[in-house]
């Protein structure tokens, strides 16, 4: 059997402007505080060392600190991105979450097994059913809405977090990653991307897909699942915690894919809403293989 190379499809539109989104709502004094000195021009920030580190409050400060770093803000001007100001406080929430984690989360020994802790990975847990489970099997239409507006925060910039990781690695490690990536983005296929596909199943669900729009929808669970993913990114020192994140997801993300599609499919929801996780169920076993036998 001949493999076949995907083709690589340019569009023949100039690119559209970025669009960035509105800022949320406030949750607390410190993402109040956080929001008005985007807005009005920076001013010192306290982070209170008492303030809760999966709060709110503070994952929604530290969300909108990491949005400069993509797409911004409608009304916040660019340069705000490396101001010191701003920079200083975003370093105190990471600290309060940093330590959060590391003290809720074991941390892996210097000799550990590498390939017994992923093929554990493998094994999904019988006594453990998630969302996708529920979905599958008793889930309405009203949840798998809602899932999947909440799953936008991270979706419509799917693989843009673990982006900032590639320059940090090198030899077959990085090209393994390179690989994945350029899957994500479609393998030069704009209508192939992955944040593409979710954008076309938000709107076949009847959702809005503009990047942003349920921000101020997501709860802190949601904001702090995303501001992992950039916290690693962003910090060289965390590229290890990034590419361990990225390794479960890929290599665990198929089953639950399957389930989505089949929950969709039972849902009677069009064939686009159905795509996005369809790719997944296949693209993800092969960035499984990439991940195990190229990047780890």
């Amino acid at each position: 059997m001949t493999s076949r190379r995907r083709r690589t499809v340019l569009s023949r539109n100039p690119p559209r402007p970025v669009e960035p989104p509105g800022l949320p709502q406030p949750r607390g004094p410190l993402s109040a505080a956080l929001i008005d000195a985007l807005q009005h021009g920076p001013v010192a920030l306290s982070v209170p060392e008492d303030c809760d580190p999966y709060g709110e409050d503070l994952q929604l400060a530290l969300y909108c600190s990491y949005e400069l770093h993509y797409r911004g803000f409608a009304s916040v001007p660019d340069d705000r991105e490396w101001d010191p100001t701003l920079l200083a406080a975003r370093a105190s929430m990471e600290r309060l979450f940093l330590d959060a984690l590391r003290a809720d989360v074991a941390g892996g020994a210097d000799d550990v097994d590498v390939d017994a802790e992923l093929a554990t990975l493998l094994i999904e847990p019988i006594d453990a059913p998630g969302v996708s489970h529920h979905l599958r099997r008793d889930g309405e239409l009203w949840q798998m809405r809602e899932y999947v507006a909440l799953r936008s925060l991270y979706h419509l910039k799917e693989a843009d977090p673990q982006a900032f990781v590639i320059a940090r690695l090198e030899g077959p490690a990085k090209a393994a990653l390179v690989t994945i990536e350029h899957d994500e983005y479609g393998a030069g296929n704009p209508n192939r991307m992955h944040a593409k596909l979710f954008a076309d199943m938000m709107d076949a669900l009847g959702l809005c897909s503009a990047y942003g729009h349920y921000l101020d929808a997501a709860p802190a669970e949601v904001l702090a699942e995303v501001n992992l993913m950039s916290m690693c990114g962003l910090h060289r020192g965390l590229r290890g915690a990034l590419v361990g994140q990225f390794a479960t997801v890929e290599l665990t993300s198929s089953p639950g894919s399957d389930r989505l599609v089949k929950a969709l499919r039972r849902l009677e929801a069009p064939a686009a809403a159905v795509d996005f996780y369809a790719e997944h169920v296949e693209a993800d076993a092969v960035h499984e293989q990439l991940i195990r036998r190229g990047v780890i």
